[in-house]
């Protein structure tokens, strides 16, 4: 097992030597989606990178439990003052359908538009709906250990009993008091104290018996429950964007440590943000792009390898031209093992020239132990890439096994670990309807037979309607080709 992997702790705001708790165990929790909308870019950043993440411990050696959360309850719209309308009550209000309607139908819709863009579905996807017992015990034993309180059917964290709050966000209690709203909540003690639990009034829909009362879990308690469940009482990852840093993370802190006494979490990682022209993505702001009209325009993986270009540290500006710019560093990639496959094809086995994979596989862990450089890691492949097809273009003798070689290379690191899929030109559907390589296929072979009869004028209409279309023939002796252009 590799135990050069380097990562930035949002916690103590340094990079670290990756040291697990029990390895070559690993326990990773990620914050996932609240559903009550169609996932957009936004929520396809951290997504990508922690499975960016997930893949390349795996690849490592480590024994990794990946567990993702689903918010289906609890997520208020001010996650400030951890105020206002559930997100999914509003939108069910707003469908007139049943709230558990809402979370069913657009919790399928995440997992359909991930499974697009080849993330790994985590080892478990727990729902807060299906944690109800643990949140309420760990509400009561926060209760008793008198770090929180009741007041009117809710029950509240009290932050001045947690000298360590704020050390995540870097804010302080002070602060938080300066930069208090003017109208806070009167059950509270505190401006900063968040809700574990939320009185439910008459017409709320989503609501479970508790001790104290009918109502619903707050938004932070969820993940610390679940995180504990599945991984421990102390993890030794725990991932999310940035905007959860403060409160949610911040929260999850205080309620998971001072409910067991020991660390929470060992390892905080946190991705920046996705923005259009300069701004965050959002959908309360309006500049979104769902994944769903996302992928009428490109394909997943354009939209996974422009996630990659970035460090995950990083925001990433959104744009057409960006997007295209993904296209074309994609349809190269895919290029280059097409006509390495080609080759394989065409040859016979012997000896003959051979690359310097080690040196390429490498610089590529290198880039990826740097705290997960994907830009640096894409650098590589792009230029192993280059080489091989200057070897392939300039006529030297290759044999079959070190084709295959550069091949296995390409699904090791761009296919395994960026988790781009790089088949087939033909291939280059992701996403789409298999029926559209076919029918580019079916045209190859009309051409074909157009050609043979001597059609030239005909073959030229078909070629050049394809071209208009974004795709390119390529006449060659074994046959004819296609590939996309954009």
């Amino acid at each position: 097992m590799q135990n050069d992997l380097i990562i930035y702790n949002s916690l103590t705001r340094k990079k670290e030597e990756f040291k697990p708790l029990h390895p070559p165990f690993v326990g990773m929790y990620v914050c996932g989606p609240t559903v009550y909308s169609d996932p957009h870019l936004g929520h396809a950043r951290p997504a990508v990178i922690f499975d960016l993440l997930y893949r390349y411990l795996l690849h490592l050696g480590y024994k990794v439990r990946y567990v993702r959360n689903i918010t289906d309850v609890g997520h208020l719209q001010d996650e400030i003052a951890d105020e206002g309308e559930d997100k999914i009550l509003k939108q069910s209000r707003i469908d007139r359908t049943h709230p558990m309607q809402i979370a069913e139908t657009y919790t399928r819709s995440y997992f359909e538009d991930m499974d697009a863009l080849n993330v790994l579905r985590p080892d478990i996807c727990p729902r807060a709906t299906g944690h109800m017992t643990e949140q309420i015990g760990m509400v009561q034993r926060l209760l008793d250990q008198g770090v929180a309180y009741e007041a009117n059917g809710s029950v509240y964290f009290d932050v001045t009993a947690f000298p360590g709050y704020g050390k995540l966000s870097g804010r302080s209690v002070e602060e938080l008091v300066a930069g208090a709203r003017v109208e806070v909540n009167p059950d509270k003690r505190h401006p900063a104290d968040f809700a574990l639990w939320k009185k439910a009034e008459s017409s709320h829909i989503m609501r479970w018996p508790s001790p104290w009362g009918e109502g619903f879990p707050g938004w932070h308690l969820e993940c610390s429950a679940m995180a504990m469940k599945y991984l421990g009482e102390s993890i030794d990852i725990h991932g999310g964007g940035l905007e959860n840093q403060f409160p949610h993370h911040e929260c999850e802190i205080a309620q998971s440590e001072s409910s067991t006494g020991k660390p929470f979490v060992k390892y905080w990682l946190h991705n920046n943000m996705v923005t259009v022209d300069g701004r965050k993505m959002g959908k309360s702001l309006g500049n979104f792009i769902t994944l769903k009209d996302a992928f009428r325009r490109w394909r997943p993986q354009v939209i996974r390898l422009f996630i990659l270009q970035s460090h995950y540290r990083s925001t990433l500006d959104f744009s057409d031209g960006a997007l295209e710019g993904a296209a074309r560093g994609l349809e190269k990639l895919v290029n280059t093992l097409r006509n390495l496959r080609d080759r394989i094809h065409a040859v016979e086995e012997g000896v003959g020239h051979r690359m310097d994979l080690a040196g390429y596989r490498e610089k590529f862990l290198e880039a990826m132990d740097d705290d997960f450089n994907t830009p640096q890691a894409l650098a590589v492949l792009f230029d192993l890439s280059h080489e091989a097809n200057q070897m392939l273009a300039s006529g030297a003798k290759v044999s079959v096994s070190a084709l295959r070689e550069i091949e296995e290379v390409f699904g090791e690191l761009a296919g395994g670990v960026l988790g781009l899929t790089l088949e087939s030109s033909r291939a280059g559907e992701e996403g789409r309807s298999g029926g559209e390589a076919g029918l580019l296929d079916l045209l190859v072979a009309v051409r074909a037979e157009v050609r043979t009869q001597k059609l030239w004028g005909l073959s030229d209409t078909i070629r050049d309607g394809l071209a208009r279309l974004g795709f390119v023939l390529e006449d060659k002796k074994e046959g004819t080709t296609w590939k996309r252009t954009s």
